[in-house]
């Protein structure tokens, strides 16, 4: 789905732009264009990257509790 309209940026671009390591909405801009025009886009993108991180930075401190 089209998130900003003005430059023609999708949700998918917004989640490969999150999976290379884009944290913030001012990078996401710089990066894709999103938001740069009018602006109207900015909150669904932020959330967006919110909801990515949210759900791809879980840390598994489990993995570091491995018997010696």
């Amino acid at each position: 789905m089209y998130v900003c309209i003005c430059n023609g940026v999708t949700d998918h671009q917004i989640r490969e732009a999150a999976q290379s390591g884009v944290a913030s909405v001012s990078e996401l801009t710089m990066r894709t264009g999103c938001g740069a025009t009018c602006g109207s886009c900015l909150d669904m993108a932020a959330d967006l990257l919110a909801k990515f991180s949210a759900t791809h930075d879980l840390p598994l401190p489990v993995l570091g509790l491995q018997a010696a």
